[in-house]
């Protein structure tokens, strides 16, 4: 069975097609224009909030988004490799910023808060320790960026949208902890058999023993698997969705503007990953016409976790006010991202599909 375009609906996450050579290292924050008060909802994924009257939980939310931007001193990638990913990773932060959301939402919940100086659950440091820019972590700069040669890009050459989602793909094979099933629909088309295939394994083999091994214990960035239990009696395993379209030739259609803004107001909304040329942004919401975003293009230093299994977490979560840009300059060129985490059957699943119509 296939889903054309027009029955997408899943959440969402948008990667554009751009270069990414800016760095705003020199910018000062404190310049940034203070969110705005203004009569018009405020969506930040999937939550509908008023500026006028809740501000600071806006800002609590956005706060607690996952950051990851470019990093410099890190090991060598691939031992000989650059030390640093300015200029070139700006894409590659957007992908793990997706990925990161798939595992707060996945281990967390969409109502988690982080509080600054406050130590948090186990499964938050597990997260975080699955980025961290080493060759051993789940989705490391170093993970991306080298299995990315085999989708035909060498280390220090940007990616566009296509190349991340087949990496990020491949790498979630990887975590046995979070147990992700990550699809890349092409052709505008998804396949709903083979969703149903990736997210219940056990539909081609005898039982669920071909993916779940009760007695194997492994350890994860640091941590013994089991800050999230493995549950025996899953029949679902969570699915994130990526979906490569382009809404334009130059710029974005006019028409497909307001079915993007529904993206954002999806519960099981990821955000969109996009921008304008040679600026990649990771889009969480909007207000008006404009999307609020996380820029990745601010090199901070590598970090390490401490001796007692922390993560010094500072640098990961954006605290000053969050950009915004007009959602006519947004690049045409995406990748639609989004998340399920109950069987294709479920009423959630299907509203999402008819709530984005002909995307």
């Amino acid at each position: 069975m296939s889903c054309p375009l027009p029955f997408l609906g899943l959440t969402v996450c948008v990667l554009s097609s751009l270069s990414a050579t800016l760095t705003y290292d020199t910018l000062r924050f404190a310049e940034l224009e203070e969110f705005p008060q203004t009569e018009e909802p405020v969506w930040i994924l999937g939550r509908e909030s008023s500026s006028l009257t809740e501000k600071d939980d806006i800002l609590c939310d956005i706060s607690s988004r996952l950051w990851f931007t470019y990093r410099k001193n890190f090991p060598p990638i691939g031992g000989t490799g650059p030390t640093s990913d300015t200029g070139w990773g700006c894409m590659l932060r957007c992908g793990q910023m997706i990925l990161g959301e798939a595992l707060v939402f996945r281990h967390l919940g969409r109502d988690w808060r982080w509080v600054k100086g406050k130590r948090q659950r186990e499964e938050y440091y597990s997260i975080l320790k699955a980025f961290i820019d080493k060759k051993d972590s789940y989705y490391s700069i170093h993970q991306i960026a080298q299995m990315g040669v085999g989708e035909g890009k060498s280390i220090g050459q940007w990616y566009g949208p296509n190349t991340v989602a087949q990496v990020l793909k491949k790498l979630s094979v990887f975590d046995s902890w979070s147990r992700l099933a990550v699809h890349v629909a092409m052709d505008n088309t998804v396949v709903i058999e083979e969703i149903k295939r990736l997210c219940m394994p056990w539909l081609d083999y005898a039982g669920a023993a071909a993916f779940l091994d009760p007695d194997l214990e492994r350890e994860l960035n640091g941590f013994t698997e089991g800050a999230c239990a493995q549950d025996q009696s899953a029949v679902w395993k969570p699915l994130v969705l990526l979906i490569p379209l382009r809404l334009g030739l130059s710029e974005i259609n006019e028409a497909y503007i307001e079915t993007l803004k529904k993206c954002f107001m999806l519960p099981q909304s990821l955000g969109v990953i996009g921008g304008k040329p040679n600026s990649a942004h990771y889009f969480i919401g909007y207000v008006g016409e404009e999307l609020i975003y996380l820029d990745p293009h601010t090199t901070q230093p590598s970090v390490e976790p401490c001796d007692d299994g922390l993560v010094p977490d500072d640098s990961y979560h954006c605290e000053h006010p969050p950009c915004r840009m007009h959602i006519r300059e947004l690049d045409p060129s995406i990748a639609v991202v989004g998340r399920e985490v109950a069987a294709l059957s479920s009423h959630p699943f299907h509203n999402g599909l008819a709530l984005l119509g002909p995307l």
